[in-house]
């Protein structure tokens, strides 16, 4: 193993699909953590960005099998923000430092949706101008849309595939989603100049090991910057976690392998952005803590208002549901010095990978 890993640390891209298999089930964690955590530290530093999260709406013209606010799930209490409620996130992410913003809702595309983030867009550039970073995770859209929201003001955009395997993405979703679509739009954000992000989920019903490989080649082939990605946690409302038994040993599963993929993504990657998603706290207290020590470097802190935050999840058991932004950005400071990580202050937090390309 010793090997392998001087191999995977010694230059980006070097892993072969079976190598990179291998150290996903490899058994000894900790030496694979460390490993990941010292390409980190040489590659983006010790240091975590944060990304102010605004769950805008749950509103959703999708309808996929694992989604707690899919369209067909009518114990979900709907909920749009306006744009001065927006407004009043953006500015106050931008004055707590964290310099950058996360714009996140359920998939809607008529020309009134598309029209009202191009606005908010536009009135958070006029407070911030290029200071904060805008993330977009809004769907699937039209190339003309993402352009719109791109001269508006957006920086990345964040569109997970959720599995690189066509054949696992169809059990995943009803027959009008296409897993050739939603690749189509990734394409189409790289050409019109956002930094792109993807990601899937670890541990999916069906999922091998030899998918969770070939998802890692994906980011690759797809040269993304930023990974969004996290262990996948049944909902109990949607039709892939109905009457699914969860138990403590599943969970603990589950948050090895979300970490193993964070660790062999950076071992592979070495430069993009990783986030320590927040699916991984729902598993362990410290599980974002963990995703760190295992290579990420990307937080996203909820800055939503307090009382939207339960009818926003996408999985069972969210975590900080009942905590303000205030109370949240404490917490996250003393847990990230615990860690031995430092806190990107004020910066937009460009992966490595952008000045490089």
């Amino acid at each position: 193993m010793e090997t392998l890993l001087q191999k995977a640390a010694s230059k980006p891209l070097a892993l072969t699909h079976r190598e990179l298999a291998e150290l996903l089930a490899w058994p000894d964690a900790k030496a694979l953590f460390g490993a990941a955590y010292e390409v980190k530290a040489r590659e983006v530093g010790r240091t975590v960005s944060f990304r102010g999260l605004v769950e805008f709406g749950n509103i959703c013209r999708k309808d996929c099998y694992y989604c707690g606010i899919r369209r067909s799930n009518g114990k979900v209490r709907r909920y749009r923000l306006d744009a001065d409620e927006i407004l009043r996130e953006a500015e106050w992410t931008f004055k707590a430092g964290y310099g950058s913003l996360v714009l996140q809702s359920g998939e809607l595309a008529d020309e009134a949706s598309v029209a009202f983030v191009e606005d908010v867009l536009r009135r958070i550039h006029a407070i911030a101008g290029d200071e904060l970073g805008v993330t977009l995770s809004l769907g699937e859209q039209t190339e003309e849309t993402y352009r719109r929201w791109r001269e508006a003001g957006a920086h990345r955009y964040l569109l997970r595939i959720e599995t690189s395997s066509p054949a696992l993405y169809e059990k995943l979703h009803p027959a009008d989603h296409s897993w050739e679509t939603r690749r189509e739009c990734l394409r189409a954000l790289r050409r019109c100049g956002y930094l792109v992000g993807t990601g899937v989920m670890a541990g999916l019903p069906g999922q091998t090991i030899d998918d969770l490989a070939s998802d890692i080649e994906f980011f690759a082939a797809e040269d993304v910057d930023m990974i969004g990605m996290g262990p996948y946690i049944p909902h109990p409302d949607t039709p892939l976690g109905k009457g699914v038994r969860w138990t403590p040993e599943d969970a603990k599963k589950r948050l090895e392998l979300g970490l193993r993929m964070i660790a062999v993504t950076r071992l592979h990657l070495h430069d993009v952005n990783i986030a320590a998603a927040t699916a991984l706290q729902a598993l362990d207290h410290e599980g974002r803590e963990k995703g760190l020590l295992a290579g990420a470097n990307v937080i996203m802190p909820n800055v939503t208002e307090k009382s939207r935050r339960a009818d926003y999840q996408l999985y069972a058991g969210k975590p900080c549901l009942d905590e303000n932004a205030s109370v949240c950005r404490t917490c996250l400071e003393r847990r990230i010095a615990a860690a031995g990580e430092t806190i990107n202050w004020n910066g937009r937090g460009d992966p490595p990978h952008k000045r490089l390309r």
